[in-house]
């Protein structure tokens, strides 16, 4: 009976910690792949069983391997990496062999996962990513808990803290591995950091790549604690310990030596100081010596370069430009992104019905193929365009700068005689409502891939919302919108064209309600008002409609047709979603995903833009079970076509052909185990 009551105490106890901390065994986060899935039994499942062991085993002694097995199409390629301060080789292993576990678990049959913990990294796929140095799949973490002594010193010590220690990890360390401590305040005497690179990155390699994500501390400035992880490097910072053994460099509070470079003395405990050059009777020449032999080799330099530009400037004018792959870093201006109309006229049979794709809003798209045998799709664009010429010229050159894997490429545009046209890469499976919403074309969308094209289209729009250089707001997602490339990855198009058009972008009132009714979050189609919640209304219909199989225009039959999210409501309430799935997808499909991705998209489509999840924590929700999902609550309804709006509006504004509408008249997720607080997660 005593231990009974004992046991009950305890836990009483530790309920708490368990709400806000995970366990070390907890994944932090995990991402599947997008490169296709694979099937009981085959080759390539043989393959990866085969190699995940082996890579726990050889692994676990040196903290970092990468190995591959197979051939091509089964081959796999995988990676780990243990944390550095971490000198039990036992510790590492039983992480990596719970990695393997979880991440067969979390990504079914896909043939990519990356799943990370505080102590180690797991990542395998069927492409390979051993040879590239990119830092993809990078999530933000910080600690929710605000600092309240000195916030600018605590700000400036914990930079120069990240800064330090990245750069001992690229430079001082053959494990690409640093941890530091710098002098706080009384209350919080230390400030801990740790970076860490891959051990296959040289030390430039891992410099740049920690420099890369250490710009994001801005996010998290004034918080007790913050990280950021990717596939190839992190760093950490927190007012407690969170790494084994002693910090291999001290700051002091009062630090103002400039960082540690290549000329770094680094003393036996690990401390950096600047190198100073002696001199000797001699030093006044050798210095002259060696002025002349860095200021020879510059000159020498910027003149050749200055003679290279002036001739590659002067070859410019002179070609006949025909942009096939325009980098974006480099564009500067519209003429270098310009088309000629000649050159777009050959290419579509002169925009002829045959090489017709669609129609949309802003225009007609055609499909052409240059002199070089590109493919391309050109839109023709209304001539409704709310902007003058400069202006819209400033908006191309920063819109044709967007690059996302899940944004269709904008190659170039064509201003001439009156023409305003925009000339994307060719995605050749068209559409998704062209295969979706086809009875026969239906059944090429299994669960995985109508899953993946949910989570892509997600991370298109988070990149548009949050990591662009512009800040868009799409104001017309739906399924024909979405373009499937050969390998059924999903790409949003036309999302620089209401920005194009005019009116206010990153969120307000407009009177140009453009979009297509049914798509349309409530408060744009009833009063103008438009955001990024606007955009994610927009986003749950078309989760629904990818699940169900079924447009959400049934409404515009009759007036007492239910509409898509009545009828999914309700079944969600009756605990019969099973019944609404599309039956295409036959028995093949994961139910507690798909109940999972039921309920991301009721959540979507509330009533209130207020409780609708941020694009950022819809991105995490589909990518993270430890996430808890709160309950949706009652949908905002478009039943009837006076359900919405006036009819006069409607009369004005509706196309009952196309289905679109104008009306433009007068996580909780913890952070770490040591410490009671909760942190909020934004992958980018």
């Amino acid at each position: 009976m005593a231990l009974l009551l004992g046991c009950k105490l305890l836990s009483l106890f530790l309920l708490p910690l368990f709400l806000v901390s995970p366990s070390l065994s907890d994944p932090l986060y995990q991402v599947c792949g997008s490169t296709g899935n694979y099937t009981a039994k085959s080759t390539y499942e043989s393959n990866l069983l085969a190699l995940l062991p082996s890579l726990a085993s050889n692994g676990s002694n040196q903290g970092f391997y990468k190995d591959t097995t197979g051939r091509v199409p089964d081959q796999v390629y995988a990676l780990i990496l243990c944390r550095g301060s971490d000198t039990n080789t036992s510790a590492c292993r039983n992480c990596l062999d719970l990695a393997r576990q979880d991440a067969l678990q979390l990504c079914p049959y896909n043939k990519g996962a990356t799943i990370w913990y505080d102590n180690c990294l797991l990542r395998y796929s069927n492409s390979n990513f051993l040879n590239s140095t990119d830092n993809s799949n990078v999530i933000y973490m910080w600690n929710t808990q605000n600092v309240t002594d000195d916030l600018d010193k605590f700000n400036k010590l914990a930079g120069e803290l990240v800064n330090r220690t990245s750069q001992y990890a690229a430079f001082n360390s053959s494990r690409r591995f640093g941890t530091g401590e710098a002098n706080f305040t009384a209350t919080d005497p230390n400030i801990y950091g740790l970076a860490q690179c891959t051990r296959d990155l040289s030390g430039d390699q891992c410099y740049k790549c920690l420099t890369g994500i250490t710009s994001a501390m801005s996010r998290f400035l004034g918080k007790r604690g913050g990280r950021v992880i990717g596939d190839r490097c992190n760093f950490r910072y927190e007012l407690y310990t969170f790494y084994e053994g002693k910090s291999l460099l001290q700051l002091p509070s009062s630090s103002s030596s400039p960082p540690p470079s290549n000329g770094t003395n680094t003393t036996g405990n690990g401390n950096t100081t600047p190198a100073v050059p002696t001199m000797g009777g001699d030093g006044n020449k050798n210095n002259i010596g060696m002025i002349l032999t860095i200021v020879i080799p510059l000159v020498i330099a910027f003149l050749l370069i200055s003679t290279i530009c002036i001739c590659f400037w002067r070859r410019r004018r002179l070609a006949k430009k025909i942009p096939n792959d325009t980098n974006p870093e480099e564009i500067t201006s519209v003429e270098s992104i310009l088309f000629d109309l000649s050159t777009l006229r050959t290419a579509t049979a002169n925009f002829s019905e045959e090489n017709k794709l669609g129609q949309g809003g802003f225009g007609s798209v055609y499909k052409g193929t240059l002199h070089n045998g590109r493919e391309i799709a050109v839109k023709r664009l209304s001539a409704g365009s709310g902007q003058g010429i400069g202006e819209l010229k400033n908006e191309l050159v920063l819109v044709a700068k967007l690059q996302h894997r899940n944004l269709v490429r904008l190659l170039g545009v064509c201003l001439e005689e009156q023409e305003k046209m925009l000339v994307y890469e060719y995605v050749p499976n068209r559409s998704l409502d062209t295969i979706l919403f086809d009875s026969i074309k239906r059944e090429q969308l299994d669960w995985g891939r109508r899953y993946k094209i949910i989570s892509g289209i997600a991370r298109g729009l988070l990149y548009l919302h949050e990591d662009s250089q512009l800040k868009i707001i799409h104001r017309d997602l739906k399924a024909s919108n979405i373009l499937l490339d050969e390998d059924m990855n999903p790409k949003i198009s036309d999302f620089g064209l209401a920005r194009l058009f005019g009116g206010d972008q990153t969120g307000g009132t407009t009177s140009r309600v453009v979009g297509t009714f049914g798509y349309m979050a409530p408060e744009y189609a009833m009063r103008g008002q438009f955001s990024a919640k606007s955009d994610i209304f927009s986003f749950g219909v078309l989760v629904l409609e990818i699940l169900t199989g079924r447009k959400n225009s049934n409404f515009l039959e009759t007036e007492q047709a239910e509409d898509l999210l009545s009828y999914v409501w309700e079944h969600w309430t009756r605990g019969t979603i099973s019944e609404i799935l599309d039956p295409s997808l036959g028995n093949q499909w994961p139910r507690s995903e798909a109940l999972r991705c039921i309920q991301i998209g009721l959540l979507c489509v509330q009533e209130d833009p207020a409780s609708r999840p941020s694009m950022s924590m819809v991105v995490l929700m589909l990518n993270s079970y430890s996430v808890s999902l709160q309950a949706p609550s009652r949908p905002a309804f478009c039943v009837g076509l006076t359900g919405g709006m006036d009819s006069d509006a409607l009369q004005k504004g509706y196309n009952f052909s196309t289905g679109e509408f104008d009306r433009s008249s007068d996580k909780s997720i913890p952070m770490t185990p040591n410490e009671v607080s909760i942190s909020e997660m934004e992958p980018r």
